[in-house]
């Protein structure tokens, strides 16, 4: 019979970054999360070794923490739920009680270092290509009729300032993206990323409502402007018009035809606005209990971080795009925690090297793509982060 432990009333911060410092000392791996228009915050311990798989099952799966590469191709990291600590209000609410590690957080509370060793995972040689040369290309092949749109990426390398605190960076994104999915991963098999993403892939709540949406389209946005009454080009509707068209597709392909679609509205993400549609199933009223494991699988990778059609756009993006994505625009979140699995696509998001940061964006390019305008894009996506990690002068 579980013992029950007394809630504490330790501070958030303190408490974070106590527990993340023993668990990194004992070789284990964690994740860090705070979901989208939410105040909890979840730290998940994985003190027994993360899992590599081909697919994840929503509906059999233990409870953990999904991982995921871009490539399909890859293996899927699964990080499994052996210690959950959540907090609400700043503080330290309730945990499980297992007295080891409440032992080691006791006996090391006056122990913690500065600066705590995350697990690294070096950056891969790569010769990224030229962006707006690979922009051009991809319009041509568009203009050729091999693609429709195309999503290329790239990465930028900063320097990281003296003072720079990955965990501190957390607790700023949750203050300044309430509606993003912010989360911190560290483990061997992944190495440390942070970030703050805007985009659902899949979502399973415990009344069996599935949800996800089609995000695209960016604009700049600053307070000063009226949300309702923002415009948008062709090029930008057209460009979110393909992201909805391929999750109807998706739900064609399985015959599901019961569903909601509400949109496209305007939405911001930090210091960009982007169109947005959402898409909800009632599995219990289409009796299609899988159908998060389902559309998971059709759904990644997205015409959102891909392109379409999907074949031809993920072969140009490994032949031309000059670089490994590794675990930028693949896939991350909780995974049957309290009877509900919250996936998300890994954006705005950096991964932690020694003394520096590796950031990533994309944008997507239509036949009515400017190349020079998508670089921008890809600036003003990463700025977001850029601002809170590098030295100021």
């Amino acid at each position: 019979m579980k013992e029950v432990v007394e809630k504490l009333e330790i501070g958030e911060r303190e408490a974070i970054q106590n527990i993340i410092a023993n668990a990194l000392k004992m070789g284990g791996a964690f994740s860090l999360w705070r979901k989208p228009n939410s105040t909890e915050k979840v730290l998940m311990i994985c003190n027994s070794g993360s899992v590599e798989l081909d697919e994840i099952s929503l509906e059999e799966s233990v409870p953990g923490f999904v991982f995921a590469p871009f490539d399909p191709s890859q293996k899927k990291i699964f990080l499994t739920a052996d210690i959950v600590f959540r907090f609400s209000m700043g503080k330290l609410q309730e945990t499980n009680p297992d007295h080891r590690w409440w032992t080691t957080f006791d006996k090391r509370e006056n122990e913690v270092p500065q600066k705590l060793k995350y697990h690294l995972k070096p950056g891969r040689d790569s010769s990224p290509s030229n962006y707006q040369e690979l922009v051009q290309l991809g319009i041509k092949k568009i203009e050729e009729g091999e693609l429709e749109k195309i999503v290329p990426s790239r990465f930028q390398e900063v320097t990281l300032a003296e003072d720079f605190d990955i965990l501190q960076t957390f607790h700023t994104l949750c203050e300044k993206h309430p509606q993003a999915m912010v989360s911190l991963v560290s483990s061997t098999a992944t190495g440390t990323w942070l970030g703050a993403t805007p985009e659902l892939l899949v979502s399973i709540d415990k009344n069996s409502k599935f949800k996800t949406h089609a995000l695209a389209g960016t604009q700049p946005y600053h307070s000063s402007i009226n949300v309702k009454s923002v415009a948008w080009t062709q090029k930008e509707i057209e460009e979110q018009a393909l992201v909805s068209r391929y999750i109807i597709n998706c739900f064609k392909k399985i015959r599901v035809r019961e569903y909601l679609e509400h949109g496209p509205k305007t939405v911001v993400a930090g210091n960009v606005m982007h169109l947005k549609t959402d898409y909800e199933v009632d599995m219990n009223e289409i009796n299609f209990p899988q159908l998060g494991s389902v559309m998971l699988k059709l759904l990644h990778p997205t015409s959102a971080v891909c392109g379409m059609p999907l074949e031809p756009a993920l072969n140009f993006l490994r032949k031309y795009e000059g670089y490994d994505r590794e675990f930028y625009s693949g896939h991350l979140g909780p995974i049957n925690f309290d009877n509900e699995s919250h996936v998300f696509v890994n954006l705005r998001c950096l991964q932690l090297m020694e003394s520096s940061a590796r950031l990533y964006a994309g944008a997507g390019v239509t036949l009515d793509s400017n190349p020079e305008k998508e670089f921008l894009e890809t600036e003003m996506k990463m700025r977001n982060l850029i601002v809170l990690i590098a030295p100021q002068s």
